[in-house]
């Protein structure tokens, strides 16, 4: 029927066509933008107006990259006539506001595109800018301002492991900018407690327990721990995960424990939380573990994780003695291998593969 006398479709088809103008004048006005970058950037024009077209055409579009390169230029030549002062601490004032006027203008940016590369690799700039051109403790303070920035986004997606990796840069930077070893030390701390804390907000945040193992290695090494402080570091972590553990479907928690596993290898053990266990407590260890995981069968049979493990540390144990698989253990591992064939069919062949080495 018609509306207002106008036939439904004509109505339906001059809302199209008013909107397809409006979307190639937006179009056009783009492309209008975009070359008037690229004039006054090939005319050099390095200006505070170049800077506010930037600005314009990154914020719509901030994956063009070449753009953001463009305004690296413009930044560059503001902190070459900045350093032309006459006065050092004018100089670094100056800087100090372009950079954090920079900062500033991404935020926005990145509340909209939070996983846009270009963005985070600018603000990277902008700090390392800062780390070159200011004095240590102005430098200091924009990098500790990421840092609270970057515990924001983890607030608001706390599994973004682009988030953890871009943390724990900027920390590391901090190390090298605080100059006591006490600082270092205390910051390994109240990042654990991050960690830690992150981890209690949610158990399957895989990228904080990667985190936390890190962390503990370092604690652990900053101050020259024993070897009896070493192993009730990981009595600790054992018990940790043992009660993270009540959920055992949560494939997060048994890559942590995968990673524990690996202080019982001697293989790898120098490099792991406890370096310096003897081969008969990496044993003692693992008949506990065992224990431990075969008590999570109950009412878990259908878990292939628990299988996986079960069969794992009995791998392990055959490695410390140094002995081939024989008698009930091995019968044992058979009847686990028969589960995960049932539980797991995508890795079928791995476990054919892994059951025909056993049998050699």
């Amino acid at each position: 029927m018609a509306a207002h006398g106008i036939p439904r479709y004509s109505l339906q088809g001059e809302q199209t066509e008013e909107g397809r103008q409006k979307e190639l004048q937006k179009i056009e006005k783009y492309r209008q933008l975009d070359q008037s970058v690229r004039d006054k950037i090939a005319e050099q024009q390095y200006t505070p107006e170049t800077l506010e077209k930037i600005a314009e055409l990154l914020t719509s579009n901030p994956e063009y990259y070449t753009v953001w390169n463009y305004r690296r230029q413009v930044l560059r030549n503001e902190f070459s006539r900045a350093a032309s002062a006459d006065s050092n601490e004018a100089t670094a004032e100056q800087i100090a506001t372009l950079i954090k006027n920079d900062l500033l203008f991404t935020v926005p940016l990145l509340r909209s595109f939070p996983k846009c590369y270009w963005i985070w690799n600018y603000r990277t700039w902008l700090l390392d800018e800062a780390k070159r051109l200011l004095p240590v403790p102005a430098a200091q303070k924009f990098w500790q301002e990421e840092l609270g920035l970057v515990g924001k986004m983890l607030t608001l997606d706390s599994r973004n492991f682009h988030g953890w990796g871009y943390r724990r840069f900027v920390v590391e930077t901090l190390r090298e900018l605080k100059s006591e070893e006490q600082e270092g030390q205390q910051m390994t701390q109240t990042e654990y407690e991050y960690a830690k804390k992150m981890i209690g907000a949610n158990l399957s945040n895989f990228s904080a327990w990667h985190y936390r193992t890190k962390l503990i290695q370092r604690m652990l090494n900053e101050k020259s721990a024993s070897d009896a402080e070493r192993k009730a570091m990981l009595d600790n972590e054992l018990d940790l995960i043992h009660r993270a553990l009540c959920d055992p479907y949560d494939q997060s928690l048994w890559f942590y424990h995968q990673n524990l596993m690996s202080v019982f290898d001697p293989s790898v053990a120098d490099q792991t939380l406890a370096p310096h266990l003897s081969d008969a407590e990496r044993l003692d260890y693992l008949r506990q573990e065992i224990d431990e995981i075969q008590d999570m069968l109950d009412g878990a049979e259908d878990c292939k994780y628990i299988y996986q493990a079960l069969i794992d540390c009995t791998m392990l144990m055959w490695k410390v003695e140094g002995s081939a698989p024989s008698g009930e253990r091995k019968k044992k591992v058979q009847d686990w291998l028969s589960e995960l064939k049932e539980l797991d069919p995508l890795r079928l062949q791995r476990w054919l593969d892994f059951e025909h080495s056993l049998s050699r």
